[in-house]
């Protein structure tokens, strides 16, 4: 039976995270913290300055939070994964546990996502609830509402949207005229959307200047949900900040493997009830598929 690894993202933080674990991994806290230039622990255990929300902040601690548990995870000999899937920033804790890079690697990468992600300003995101994609962008055309992208394939019943707050503005009215669901999402950017451009070009460029290994394990990628290519790092890492989050077709194309897919969430149950609500709006047809 396959069994899967996730990984969640930006959004799963929590005053208090890691609490259990940065006393049993004080060399490794202390090198995060000597890399980021601020405690850490003290950040994520009591979030002093109110900034544990924030993208420059969030990411790294949730990498190194993620990372903890995985290694916790490996020291206790659990199960090991046929798989690894994260969501968004999951993504680098799922390469990480994959061997593509290893601890330092990640954490500077992830650091510098941050800290170009947090510079970016001048838009949002937003979930949009029970709208199947076509008709969604109809009603966008009927508002003559343009400039929005999906960001996010998160399950059947959930998409995200990405766009500038003038943009998303009109969006927002054109969705309650049509007493759509939906709701703003707490970032200070357009992720993963046409808007990223500019990060996206730095971030490759600091990215050329790492070396990747091949993971051990395979590594759904948030862009294609298919493996990511060995030889591809550095380009798939790049364009998931203007390209949507998979996580439909990533989570199905492991149902495709073994619709009897088990799965475990290092830190929480977020990405977990996505999967869960893909299964059960997955046809039987997927089983067909493999034969």
């Amino acid at each position: 039976m396959v069994f899967a690894l996730l990984f969640p993202g930006q959004g799963a933080q929590f005053r208090g995270m890691g609490d259990d674990l940065f006393w049993r991994y004080p060399g490794l806290t202390r090198f995060a913290a000597g890399v980021l230039g601020y405690d850490l622990a003290a950040l994520c255990r009591d979030d002093p300055d109110g900034v544990l929300a924030r993208t420059r902040y969030t990411q790294p601690a949730l990498f190194v939070v993620n990372a903890l548990h995985t290694f916790e995870r490996e020291h206790d000999e659990q199960r090991r994964a046929d798989y690894y899937l994260g969501h968004s920033l999951g993504e680098y804790n799922a390469l990480l546990a994959a061997g593509a890079f290893d601890f330092e690697t990640g954490l500077r990468l992830v650091a510098k996502r941050a800290e170009l992600m947090d510079a970016a300003s001048g838009g949002g995101m937003t979930a949009v609830m029970d709208v199947p994609e076509p008709r969604l962008r109809e009603i966008f055309a009927e508002h003559d509402v343009s400039g929005v992208d999906i960001a996010g394939y998160n399950t059947d019943q959930q998409l995200v949207i990405a766009a500038t707050d003038e943009v998303l503005r009109a969006a927002h009215a054109a969705l309650k005229e049509h007493r759509v669901r939906f709701a703003p999402l707490k970032v200070s950017a357009p992720f993963h959307s046409r808007y990223m451009a500019p990060v996206r070009a730095e971030f490759e460029e600091f990215l050329r200047g790492f070396t990747f290994d091949t993971p051990h394990t395979p590594v759904i990628a948030n862009t294609t949900g298919r493996p990511h290519r060995p030889d591809g790092l550095v380009a798939a890492l790049g364009e998931q900040l203007v390209s949507p989050v998979r996580w439909t077709d990533s989570v199905r194309h492991l149902l495709s493997a073994d619709p009897d897919l088990e799965h475990e969430e290092i830190g929480g149950r977020a990405v977990q009830r996505m999967v869960t609500r893909i299964r059960q709006a997955t046809p039987v047809a997927t089983t067909e598929s493999r034969e």
